[in-house]
């Protein structure tokens, strides 16, 4: 006898295998977990939610949050000739918090986006510290994750999800980071001339309302990818449900000259918490990429994400499908979002 699938002719099964296809923008690798707290050189209670990028001789290194058994977190770097496996892991935290000099530290720092900056040559880490006050922004530079210059807090509480876009736009450099206002949890844009005073604050991604997957709050993921057609950005989104909260993944295309202004907006997540490690661990139902890697071919991601706060796993994707699928699923206006920001609160506003 046939099944129901083998039934069907070929025009019946052809909805179904479009809609897989739509949706399987990123392959889990078969090894996932790539990296837990068994294989650190010192006791932990998990890794997850790192900062990525490939170093000149061809490494990639993971800049990795590691939560310790107080509960307090730093980041500790890993090292892989292929980003899979044969981790080489620092045998002690690659940047630690330091709260004597940063008492914004206190609390621990976490969830590093690492961008390289081509006119500094530098490294600039993008990450949340954590203190009473709440979690903030903070900067650090680096040329080879040994030595640090710490910029201290860059946007205050409550604040965090932060990249450093590459290069200045308009002669200003560029932060997207995610605060919480009277407004909500939106993602915004500001500038600064220095890197250390931010002002020109623009939101630029609102939560949607209601029953949407992204409602309630969302957030950047990795730090934004550079395409012909404009800043294509990973974002996750929070959907508050009777069981607890889902954490997925949608897309958005801002301007590339004016990455204030969002081109298209994924009408669907694209990646959720499926895998046992992703549904299973500290918090459940998490998938949240801090950093990915692109191949020499210029198309192909590998996209590193913490599952269920709990360990570190890679997807593989593709930019121009990313890009087709927001052509397909996208929404360029959405009566489920917040009214924009009063025009007053989106002048310059110098922050120390």
């Amino acid at each position: 006898m046939l099944s129901a699938t083998q039934s069907k002719s070929p025009a019946a099964n052809q909805p179904e295998l479009q809609e897989q296809a739509e949706y399987s923008l990123f392959t889990r690798h078969p090894g996932n977990p790539i990296l837990s707290r068994k294989d650190w050189p010192y006791p932990v209670n998990s890794v997850f939610n790192a900062g990525a990028t490939r170093l000149p001789d061809g490494d990639t290194l993971l800049l990795c949050r590691v939560e310790d058994r107080r509960g307090l977190s730093h980041l500790c770097a890993a090292r892989s000739a292929n980003g899979v496996d044969g981790w080489r892991i620092d045998p002690q935290p690659t940047l630690a918090p330091n709260p004597q000099e940063y008492p914004e530290e206190i609390w621990g720092i976490e969830d590093p986006r690492i961008t390289y900056v081509p006119e500094l040559q530098q490294y600039a880490i993008a990450y949340t510290s954590f203190a009473r006050g709440g979690p903030g922004v903070s900067l650090a530079l680096t040329r080879d994750f040994k030595s640090f210059e710490r910029y201290g807090v860059i946007m205050p509480p409550e604040d965090k999800d932060a990249a450093l876009l590459p290069r200045r736009i308009g002669g200003f450099w560029a932060l997207i980071h995610r605060p919480v206002t009277t407004m909500g949890a939106h993602m915004w844009i500001s500038y600064s001339p220095d890197l250390h005073n931010w002002g020109n604050h623009k939101v630029i991604l609102q939560a949607r309302r209601g029953g949407w997957w992204d409602a309630n709050k969302i957030g950047l993921c990795s730090p934004p990818i550079e395409t012909a057609k404009g800043w294509l950005v990973l974002y996750h989104g929070v959907r508050h449900t009777a069981s607890g909260s889902i954490y997925r993944l949608g897309l958005a295309l801002f301007d590339i000259d004016r990455p204030d202004i969002c081109l298209q907006r994924g009408d669907s997540w694209m990646f959720g918490p499926e895998a046992d490690y992703e549904r299973t661990g500290d918090v459940r139902d998490v998938v949240f990429p801090c950093g990915q890697t692109i191949a020499p071919d210029g198309d192909t991601i590998q996209l590193y994400y913490g599952a269920a706060d709990s360990c570190m796993a890679m997807a593989t994707g593709s930019i121009r499908a990313l890009l087709s699928w927001l052509d397909a699923h996208s929404t360029t206006e959405d009566e489920s979002v917040e009214p924009a920001a009063p025009e007053g609160d989106q002048q310059w506003i110098a922050q120390v």
